[in-house]
């Protein structure tokens, strides 16, 4: 017996395919200052080791009861102000984190709550890729015609995984949120996305235990270990053909851009990838890790908001964004800066 169909696709009503863009962006950093000194004794290190392995002066650590929701709703408030819309004008809300403490609900409908919105809400986990991932997603529905402006929120409060005896992470982990929204534009603000993943390199970033572990050796709370070198070299290696990716993919040379915004997992990976990308001595880089230490997901939206505030990179301009880490997973896209 043959079925005949009631329809066929192509009478399925379906949006144009619109452009989007970054509209607004906010950060929130918590008040709580770590200075390097905080963290020497227990790690048989110095000051001076710790800029020159990783570059950070200080980071910033939630304070008590400062949760991951609150951190994202302090984030997300300028980010709208700088979009001009209100919160009932979101059709979804993307959180990018790895340190929501519940399995579920996930964090952003909670968010959404609290902003006054009934948004589409939904979390996903790329660790330190995670806000370049939640931007390409954003970027697809709002051009897709599945929304007109889409929350993206990276937030990590790292210092509940972070193991303060371990001494090749302790310094390094930090607390904060950055947000941006996505909206519908006239023309093209955000270039292809050039993403990918490892899974075979895992162990190299991760949760020492399992939550199974945790639950049937009673071993209390886990933290995020790492294998520093394993990283640094596919960091420097791996990720900067991927930004070049990225930049082929929008049409934009090195000379075009007018800021580099990269995952601030450490200075020194920072440097490396400028210089195989062999950008310009004078664009401006993103070296925020120095004052906020490496937040995952967070990282990139609060190192261009810093920039922006400060006045270092033009609005209007060119940026190329690019976030990697555990996974292992990575993402990077040229955006138009809000």
């Amino acid at each position: 017996m043959t079925v005949t169909p009631k329809g066929l696709a192509g009478e399925l009503r379906t949006p144009p395919v619109a452009h989007a863009r970054i509209s607004g962006i906010g950060g929130y950093r918590p008040r709580r200052v770590v200075p390097n000194a905080e963290l020497v004794d227990r790690i048989d290190s110095s000051d001076e080791w710790i800029r020159e392995r990783s570059g950070i002066i200080e980071r910033r650590f939630a304070g008590e009861g400062e949760s991951v929701i609150d951190m994202s709703e302090f984030a997300t408030t300028p980010a709208l102000e700088m979009a001009g819309i209100t919160a009932d004008q979101l059709d979804a809300v993307i959180v990018a984190t790895v340190s929501w403490p519940y399995q579920t609900p996930a964090a952003a409908p909670m968010l959404a709550e609290r902003l006054g919105s009934k948004a589409a809400a939904f979390d996903i986990s790329a660790a330190c890729a995670g806000y370049c991932h939640g931007i390409a997603l954003a970027g697809d529905m709002v051009r897709a015609g599945t929304a007109q402006h889409v929350l993206v929120v990276g937030v990590e409060r790292l210092s509940d995984f972070t193991s303060l005896d371990d001494r090749g992470t302790a310094f390094i982990f930090a607390d904060g949120a950055g947000a941006a929204v996505v909206s519908r534009s006239e023309t093209p603000g955000i270039g292809p996305t050039v993403w990918g993943s490892d899974g075979a390199q895992w162990p190299a970033i991760s949760q020492t235990e399992s939550w199974i572990d945790v639950h049937e050796k009673n071993l209390g709370w886990p933290h995020i270990g790492m294998a520093g070198q394993t990283v640094f070299r596919w960091a420097v290696w791996g990720m900067a053909p991927v930004a070049q990716q990225a930049l082929d993919a929008a049409g934009v040379t090195a000379d075009q851009l007018d800021a580099f915004v990269p995952h601030q997992a450490n200075v020194r990976i920072i440097d490396a990838m400028a210089k195989k990308l062999d950008l310009p001595a004078d664009l401006p880089i993103a070296r925020d890790i120095a004052y906020t230490g490496n937040t995952s997901a967070a990282s990139v939206p609060l190192a261009m908001e810093r920039m922006i505030r400060h006045g270092e990179i033009p609005r209007g301009g060119l940026a190329l964004q690019i976030g990697f880490g555990a996974g292992l997973s990575f993402a990077a896209q040229v955006v138009v800066i809000p």
